[in-house]
């Protein structure tokens, strides 16, 4: 066996991510059927899409009843988030909860991100209740206009050494954040 060479397609870059699922899917899946359940996955596809693409940032993939955002910065991440979770309960039927995390990642081959900031914000979206949106303090430190951060606490989270600092996000003036 030839010992393995070191990849030179990988890139450290500095990104914002997000994790957001529906609360409750398969349970709402088995009560109610696929067809019922597809119709909630479509709600919440349109509404990525929209607040995504109003932000300028990246669905960068689908996870069954979830997504994985990427941004270059995290103003604009957050204001997708906090539009899409208001465009998803004007139209959905379950609840959301997200993770947003910063930081220096690996960019490895070119489409796909390997790094202490997305396992974060997955983690931060398990963490997180019903309707709520868990960030990182760090990645919340510039809001965008009509968000707020409260519940600024230290938790542990699954996977690292330290307590992490975080914030819940929410939409305080029901405007829409992701038109630039």
């Amino acid at each position: 066996m030839r010992p393995l060479e070191p990849d030179v397609t990988s890139t450290r870059v500095s990104r914002t991510f997000a994790f957001i699922d529906l609360c409750g899917f398969t349970d709402f899946a088995d009560l109610h059927g696929d067809d019922v359940a597809v119709r909630e996955l479509r709600v919440l596809r349109a509404a990525v899409r929209e607040a995504a693409g109003a932000a300028g940032v990246r669905v960068d993939k689908w996870l069954g009843d979830g997504v994985m955002l990427v941004g270059v910065e995290s103003r604009p991440l957050i204001a997708a988030v906090i539009t899409l979770q208001a465009l998803h309960d004007e139209a959905g039927q379950l609840p959301l909860r997200g993770g947003i995390a910063s930081g220096q990642v690996i960019l490895l081959d070119g489409d796909d991100y390997v790094g202490r900031a997305v396992n974060l914000a997955a983690r931060l979206c398990d963490r997180a209740e019903p309707d709520q949106i868990l960030a990182a303090a760090d990645a919340a430190r510039s809001l965008p206009p009509g968000v707020n951060a409260t519940s600024f606490t230290s938790i542990h989270v699954k996977g690292f050494g330290r307590d992490v600092a975080v914030v819940a996000l929410a939409n305080i003036a029901n405007a829409p954040l992701a038109r630039r």
